[in-house]
């Protein structure tokens, strides 16, 4: 095995590979090399300055040391998304081509069959692989999701250099068998990131409950105990009221509206309307008064008996016995 040496680490990922047939799946890999090859000599690293593996629906380049890593992160800003949009505007959708890309350093060895060995190197195929990246892609109207390694964003992103806005990254940090890893994501971090956040939402409004349809609040205001159902057409005036399940006593306004002579100024005062009394208990009468001489609809007379309709009472009148006490 080789000395380890540093190099510039540059993985580009197909997306939905695997679900394409064997025709497809070749003229993708062909895509995905000149793609790679194009982006690669923009940047000014040509193919002396980097060795290449291919891992069938991706492509892997360890670029040497000395070859600028600006000129390769403007390329894949702007080179690799033109190609894309080119390619895929006379593609069939089975053969559209879309990519995940990550760039990073660090120490690399190769060993004796001619593989690759570095934790560096295990680090940044963690992030390509990373589910993050993956939903950032698939979230995005254009083809194209990069994100670099911690080392590369505080080396070259954030100095802002020409070409390469760092205000267009954003830290992430990903799930690997490695434990977490934090990256810098190119563009909006995707929605399924927050799924935690989504979660406790959902839990927090299940356990609010569901407003009743036509109420105000979070919840139905409760039942008043014993309060009786409203009675179907029953008005809101006061009057008379029996506890003996009749109907509701005529209302003292509305019987000097309809008594001869109501118009008079004495009767005026007589048809003010006070609020609602409780009802009485079975076998009780209530009388509710708001001063003045209270005239009635029909008279209540002494004893058992009732009184005729109509007219209005000017005498005494005795309530409940026969004799006694006027009113």
């Amino acid at each position: 095995m080789t000395d380890p040496v540093s190099r510039t680490i540059l993985l580009l990922d197909i997306e939905t590979y695997s679900d394409r047939d064997d025709v497809e799946q070749a003229y993708l890999r062909r895509m995905l090399y000149d793609i790679t090859d194009r982006a690669l000599e923009s940047a000014g690293i040509d193919e002396r300055l980097r060795l290449r593996a291919d891992r069938g629906d991706s492509v892997m380049e360890l670029i040497d040391a000395n070859a600028p890593v600006t000129g390769l992160l403007r390329s894949l800003l702007t080179e690799v998304p033109a190609q894309l949009r080119t390619v895929n505007r006379t593609a069939s959708s089975s053969a559209q081509i879309r990519l995940r890309a990550v760039v990073a350093t660090g120490y690399v060895a190769v060993d004796a069959y001619d593989g690759w060995v570095g934790s560096d190197l295990n680090h940044a195929c963690r992030l390509l692989d990373a589910q993050l990246l993956r939903a950032a892609l698939r979230e995005r109207p254009d083809d194209f999701a990069l994100c670099v390694s911690e080392s590369v964003h505080a080396g070259i992103v954030r100095h802002g250099h020409p070409g390469i806005p760092a205000d267009g990254f954003h830290p992430v940090t990903v799930d690997s068998k490695n434990g977490p890893l934090r990256a810098w994501l190119h563009g909006p971090v995707p929605y399924g990131a927050g799924d935690h956040r989504e979660a406790h939402d959902e839990s927090h409004h299940e356990r609010r409950g569901t407003p009743a349809p036509g109420g105000s609040g979070e919840r139905p205001a409760p039942a008043v105990a014993g309060a009786p159902a409203p009675e179907a057409g029953a008005g809101s005036g006061t009057g008379l009221r029996t506890g003996t399940g009749g109907e509701p006593g005529t209302a003292a306004a509305a019987a000097a509206a309809e008594t001869p002579g109501s118009d008079r100024p004495e009767s005026r005062s007589e048809s003010r309307v006070e609020p609602e009394q409780p009802a009485a208990a079975a076998g009780n009468v209530v009388f509710n008064f708001g001063g003045g001489s209270p005239s009635f609809g029909g008279s209540l007379v002494a004893g058992d008996q009732h009184g005729v309709s109509g007219g209005q009472v000017t005498g005494d009148v005795h309530l409940g016995r026969n004799g006694g006490d006027p009113a």
